[in-house]
């Protein structure tokens, strides 16, 4: 267990190196990065803010009424996005879900943070995550949802990565479940009412008796969460499953209580349920603000709402029923922008203009900066810029963004990069470079690589660099150097056995000479 003491002086593992934390005042003295008339003074700057950052499950980004969607209804997030501001370039980390919410925790993307795939590789002791930061800035940190950074005994588990509490699933294929017999409640398992016969290792299945709806306890528990803290400053980070499917049930994955508003729909009975259950959670959310509200807490508190990844083709579900990706090409699993471009909301009353929009490119690595500035501390290394100038409206005359950089594992490997409007994509990661300007063609429909060779030469490079090798993700080359390390290790001769001398390659994590940890 990781032990942090709020002093003037902080200190953090990282990677075997340490990584200084200092603690700024709040907000006005993170000027070693702003204007120091970033924000008017008055007696906010007694309390530090709160941060609620909500994430949704495999939505899309054509799937909220503020960002085009006609047939869902989500009136409480349209409101947020009235009263606060909307983005149109955000993406999350990845098209899958873990190395999303690693890259998210982490503040690195997935060329260097730790889980680049969905497999059940957990965080490790020296990874610092977004809530360690903020424990050191004296807030409290609360998780409710889905976890899937770390399984049982494992160092990821949330309460040894920052957290102060925790509950609901700890690995996502349980998270499928949406009715399962337990969930986690910081480290022990808390019982429910819900019967799932022949119930999976880790509680993934179909259940037969359904009486608690894990979403509503999410809620309830955030609201709670809400009510106990409302004293002191907090980071609640509610990542809700909605509206990802229960792959174990397969064409009827889309559970969900009740078909509300969309029970007489002449539609599939997929869709009724899909859309049943991103009106659910915008409910819930509404009932969120309502409780800081009636805390006194509205103002004080920042509000992000996002999702994990690109609409899927499950459990039922197809996204152009709802037209859920839009003019984006792709969807979950591809690094094209329907698979990494999401909405993003951010709602702070008397500091974010309302209904302001932005076209500003930022992504999950964003986040870590951005709440540690907001709390008046100095992150450690991270792939991110803070979105604070943004958010507060003094970000007009800023310089071209860095660029982003993702890499994937599934269906073979793939990369992709943006710079400014220039958008590059890779398959496999070493192969042809497709080359798409955003600013003329959002949808990605004209590779246009050959007319622009210095910038996919530029695009190249910038992806090479971006890669750090990895024990549990290879690229092409890397497997091919693997395989031949193998064939050419020494053979140890035993009396009762042969055997090929380990690969240190899958020995301990490999550091690249820039690596971040």
């Amino acid at each position: 267990m990781k032990k942090h003491s709020i002093n003037r002086m902080n200190t953090i593992k990282n990677g075997g190196r340490k990584s200084r934390l200092m603690l700024l005042p709040p907000l006005l003295a993170a000027s070693a990065c702003l204007p120091v008339n970033l924000v008017a003074a008055k007696d906010r700057d007694t309390r530090k803010p709160n941060i609620i950052f909500i994430l949704a499950d495999d939505l899309g980004y054509n799937d909220l009424g503020s960002y085009g969607q006609k047939r869902i209804q989500t009136p409480n997030l349209d409101r947020m996005a009235r009263e606060g501001m909307r983005f149109t370039q955000f993406y999350c980390g990845s098209p899958v879900c873990a190395p999303s919410r690693s890259v998210l925790m982490t503040g690195l993307h997935t060329g260097h943070t730790t889980v680049r795939g969905n497999a059940r590789v957990p965080l490790r002791p020296q990874d610092v995550t977004v809530a360690e930061v903020m424990k050191t800035a004296g807030y409290a940190t609360g998780l409710v949802g889905k976890w899937g950074l770390g399984d049982e005994g494992t160092p990821g588990v949330p309460t040894k990565q920052g957290f102060d509490s925790f509950y609901g699933y700890l690995n996502q294929t349980h998270a499928h479940n949406y009715y399962p017999t337990f969930l986690l409640r910081n480290e022990e398992r808390v019982k429910l009412r819900n019967v799932v016969p022949n119930e999976g290792k880790v509680g993934q299945g179909v259940a037969s008796k359904k009486l608690d709806y894990t979403h509503d306890l999410f809620t309830n528990e955030a609201l709670d969460y809400v009510d106990r803290n409302r004293e002191k400053p907090f980071f609640l980070y509610l990542a809700y499953t909605i509206p990802h499917t229960n792959n174990e049930a397969k064409a009827k994955g889309m559970e969900v209580p009740d078909l509300g508003i969309y029970a007489d729909r002449d539609w599939p009975e997929s869709e009724k349920a899909f859309a049943a259950m991103i009106t659910r959670m915008d409910r819930d959310i509404g009932r969120l603000m309502d409780r800081l509200k009636r805390n006194g807490i509205d103002d004080d508190t920042l509000v992000l709402f996002t999702s994990d990844n690109g609409p899927h083709r499950e459990g039922g579900h197809n996204p152009d029923f709802f037209d859920s990706n839009g003019i984006l090409r792709g969807i979950k699993r591809d690094l094209y922008e329907g698979g990494i471009r999401v909405p993003m909301i951010a709602r702070w009353p008397g500091r974010i203009r309302a209904g302001s929009v932005t076209d500003r490119i930022g992504y999950f690595a964003d986040i870590m900066p951005t709440a540690a500035q907001i709390a008046g501390v100095k992150p450690p290394k991270n792939d991110g810029e803070s979105l604070l100038p943004t958010l507060l409206g003094k970000d007009r005359k800023r310089q071209p963004t860095r660029p982003l950089y993702w890499e994937f594992y599934e269906g073979g490997t793939s990369q992709a990069a943006r710079m400014d409007r220039w958008k590059a994509v890779r398959k496999p990661i070493g192969g042809p470079v497709e080359l798409y300007d955003l600013s003329a063609d959002p949808g990605e429909t004209r590779n246009i690589a050959e007319r622009n060779p210095s910038i996919v030469k530029k695009l190249a490079a910038y992806m090479d660099r971006a890669h750090t090798p990895s024990p549990h993700w290879k690229t092409p080359d890397e497997q091919l150097n693997a395989g031949r390390s193998r064939r050419s290790a020494p053979t140890i001769t035993t009396r009762r056995m042969t055997k090929t001398a380990p690969d240190a390659t899958h020995a301990a994590p490999i550091r690249a000479k820039n690596a971040y940890f």
